[in-house]
């Protein structure tokens, strides 16, 4: 069973509602380590040693945040920064990531129609997440489509309870081996067929 690492990162974690039932739905799991960075490093003075070491002990890095101005928060951008070095990440001698799983789990205020050419966002989540993309890519890493929560200002308890279990059945089918033929025409990992509600 592949180790999940999720780098959490949220400075306002306690007063998130989506973010806390979705945390809480899948702490427990095997081979699954929450790792809340705003917790780790309040100072954000990051131990670069112990997150490269983690890193190594994970096969699938998700990197679950909030999108705070069509990005991550600071201390996320910080942890790419800083840890994620020229030679050990990516580089000639840099191959430490290479073949892990990478992707993002964001939650939104906005709704999934706002994040379009039409919308007043003007573009799609996909292409607000390039960085994350290319910096898994330039890693060697296997970069998948995120898993979003759209709308959380909205969002009523039935479909919450509704992400909340389809972020359980993602970790589950994470571990068990999830290949692009899964995705391949997908925007969104809530899409591919093993979330389908039966």
């Amino acid at each position: 069973m592949k180790k999940i690492l999720i780098l959490f990162s949220h400075p306002k974690f306690e007063k998130s509602r989506v973010n806390l039932t979705l945390i809480n739905h899948i702490k427990d799991k095997a081979n699954v380590t929450i790792h809340d960075l705003y917790e780790q490093y309040p100072d954000f003075h990051i131990d670069v040693t112990a997150e490269k070491e983690l890193l190594n002990q994970h096969d699938i890095i998700i990197w679950h945040h909030p999108l705070y101005w069509y990005s991550c928060p600071p201390l996320m951008k910080q942890w790419i920064d800083m840890v994620l070095e020229f030679n050990w990440a990516y580089g000639p001698e840099g191959t430490a990531l290479q073949n892990k799983t990478c992707l993002n789990v964001i939650t939104t205020g906005g709704s999934k129609e706002v994040y379009c050419s039409e919308g007043y966002n003007s573009f799609t989540i996909r292409q607000f997440l390039r960085p994350f993309e290319q910096t898994a890519i330039l890693c060697g890493m296997d970069y998948f489509p995120p898993f979003a929560v759209m709308g959380t200002h909205n969002l009523n308890d039935e479909a919450l309870n509704d992400y909340k279990i389809n972020y359980g059945k993602l970790i589950d089918v994470l571990q068990t081996g999830l290949t692009i033929n899964d995705f391949e025409t997908k925007s969104f990992l809530n899409d591919i067929p093993q979330l389908e509600t039966s």
